[in-house]
């Protein structure tokens, strides 16, 4: 019997960083500990990993139309962004679509990769820091003006400006004070089951379409051949389209990076160890940790346990981490052959 899924968990190290967030570290609240955790939602995890896969074919993600629409009284609103809806695009195949079109049938296909957040590994093993940061340009004040505006919003001239400082002991600088800035820190672990069963296969069902009969017969010719999977008839990608994107997979689901937001916090998050197997509990046991209560605050302690049935990579800053981890310098690609032999030998024609 072929397994249809790979559960994958990776556990991660990041320090004094953020995880791509536009104000704030994103955050939650643990009850249990009574904590403010941080975390990297799925959404964030899934793009970061497809634009390490669009990286690694050297090929651009699918155009996406942006739409605006005009009230009655020529107000400007958004309207709904639309994708191709076109499997010939490697990250709508692997991505998946929604695009529901007035006067059309909506076109929905979910995406064979489900991903996690990335969050702690365990509440007490992670946690958040906060700083305080100046924007500061004052060791050239020539080079950079400075501008009082009044009231009415008009910009007082130099001698008025030296009047007002004078008047008021005042000085002028040139830097500006950002506080409370939060920062993650600790150990990391994120989730990925792939369905094998969907992923290099697009249903032909047209009363809950996937895609519309001008795209089949697009997908037809360009070599995809007409089978059944469990969820009806379908069409599946030729050979050599999946022979190039399998390694892909692998490289962009371990190997992703958050870069942005991180010019001032850039953290390695280095990865520590990667769990995979068939089963979603073995992976979770893998990769865990022990809740201990032998001091006067109770503490958690990260476990690899290769005896739990998964196929483990350890890597070797792990052995900063975990004692008697075990580290080995080519964890992570033996973690990328494993991920691809599972990939490969799907029988993804004659499932």
């Amino acid at each position: 019997m072929m397994e249809p899924f790979v559960y994958i968990r990776a556990l991660r190290h990041a320090e004094h960083t953020v995880f791509c967030v536009q104000e704030e570290q994103k955050k939650y609240y643990n009850s249990q500990f009574g904590r403010m955790l941080p975390y990297s939602s799925g959404q964030q995890v899934k793009r970061s990993a497809m634009e390490g896969i669009l990286t690694f074919l050297d090929v651009q993600a699918a155009p996406t139309t942006f739409n605006y629409k005009l009230d009655k009284k020529d107000n400007l609103g958004n309207a709904e962004p639309w994708s191709p809806c076109d499997p010939t695009y490697i990250d709508q195949l692997l991505g998946g679509w929604m695009r529901a079109t007035t006067g059309e049938i909506a076109l929905k296909r979910r995406s064979p990769l489900s991903i996690s957040a990335m969050r702690p590994l365990h509440p007490l093993l992670a946690g958040t820091t906060k700083e305080n940061a100046t924007f500061d340009r004052s060791n050239n004040p020539d080079l950079h003006p400075v501008n009082i505006r009044d009231a009415e919003g008009h910009i007082l001239q130099p001698d008025e400006v030296d009047e007002y400082l004078q008047k008021n002991k005042r000085t002028l600088g040139r830097r500006n004070w950002i506080p409370d800035l939060v920062r993650a820190e600790g150990l990391f672990i994120y989730d990925i089951a792939i369905d094998k069963r969907t992923l290099f296969s697009v249903s032909t069902n047209q009363h809950e379409p996937e895609v519309h009969n001008e795209t089949i017969e697009k997908l037809k010719n360009a070599g995809w051949v007409e089978r059944q999977n469990v969820f009806g008839k379908c069409l599946i990608a030729p050979k050599e389209m999946r022979d190039k994107i399998i390694p892909a997979i692998a490289h962009g689901i371990i190997n992703w990076r958050i870069t942005s937001n991180q010019a001032r916090t850039f953290s390695l998050m280095e990865t520590l160890a990667i769990a995979i197997s068939n089963n979603a509990n073995i992976i979770a046991a893998a990769i865990r940790a022990k809740l201990k209560n032998d001091s006067d605050k109770p503490r958690a302690e990260p476990i690899i346990d290769d005896t739990a049935g998964a196929n483990i990579y350890v890597t070797l800053p792990c052995d900063g981490y975990i004692v008697d981890a075990a580290g080995t310098a080519n964890a992570l690609q033996q973690a990328e052959n494993d991920i691809i032999e599972q990939l490969q030998s799907y029988d993804y024609e004659h499932q």
